[in-house]
């Protein structure tokens, strides 16, 4: 198989299946989450092998040198091979690909399963720190952005207040122990999975305005929200660093100035 002559996503599936040390297929990607796909999408195929597999799918070096499929793409498929061992390691950046991703074969009795669902959860001590750190980076990012627009940098606050939409995101996620979306799948990932205690409208078009505007108002406007939300979550410590310089974040009075 080559990208000149690539295979359909339907026969590769079937290849793939008829290998018995080929153990699971797993879809992620537009594909996965419905109503997504366009045209132009093309299908992210996980290629779990058996930790012992020798199978000739990998190509002629084995599945330890994924000499033949590892990495294909073409306008149908993109593919990564893998071992069990490896995939079950896998997180960072893909870990929301894989949380809502699709398995497509299972051949470890609902051991592929298992290990997608699990990716889908951030255990209590992981997401404790990954909330933390958001919520200073989050914290950080406003007040600069709060400051430049102050201070007569529009530009620089609309920038700041860009980076504190993402901190902010996900902080959120994290304090619901889950990974944060892709951009391209936050409204999907909303829409269907809300994040407890927020309107789900209301924050994408208040984060909209945030990155869009830099809008210092509607900062410390949703800053409010959070800070209620981070104190009763076990996070007072990281916000109370912050001091004085609290008063620039939070809403402000009708009678308060910079």
């Amino acid at each position: 198989m080559s990208a000149q002559h690539p295979m359909t996503y339907a026969a590769f599936v079937a290849r793939a299946t008829a290998d018995p040390d080929v153990v699971g297929l797993v879809l992620k990607g537009s594909h996965a989450h419905d109503g997504m796909a366009t045209r132009h999408s093309d299908h992210d195929l996980y290629v779990v092998l058996a930790d012992s597999a020798h199978t000739g799918l990998a190509g002629p070096a084995g599945p330890a040198g994924l000499a033949g499929l590892d990495g294909f793409r073409s306008a149908e498929l993109d593919l990564v091979v893998v071992t069990v061992a490896e995939f079950r390691r896998l997180g960072g950046f893909e870990r929301y690909a894989l949380a809502r991703s699709r398995v497509v074969l299972d051949r470890l009795d609902g051991g592929i399963a298992e290990m997608v669902a699990a990716k889908g959860w951030l255990d209590a001590a992981e997401a404790s720190r990954v909330a933390a750190a958001r919520l200073d980076a989050y914290a950080n990012s406003l007040y600069r952005s709060v400051k430049n627009a102050r201070d007569g940098h529009p530009l620089a606050a609309r920038l700041d207040a860009g980076d504190s939409a993402g901190f902010l995101l996900e902080l959120l996620f994290a304090l619901d122990r889950r990974p944060r979306p892709y951009n391209k799948y936050l409204a999907w990932e909303l829409e269907r999975f809300p994040l407890p205690g927020w309107d789900t409208r209301e924050l994408l078009s208040t984060v909209a305005r945030v990155a869009e505007t830099g809008d210092a108002d509607v900062q410390r406007e949703l800053f409010g929200r959070v800070e209620t939300a981070v104190r009763a979550a076990g996070h007072a410590a990281v916000l109370d660093a912050w001091g004085e310089d609290l008063r620039l974040m939070r809403p402000r009075a009708s009678d308060d100035s910079d």
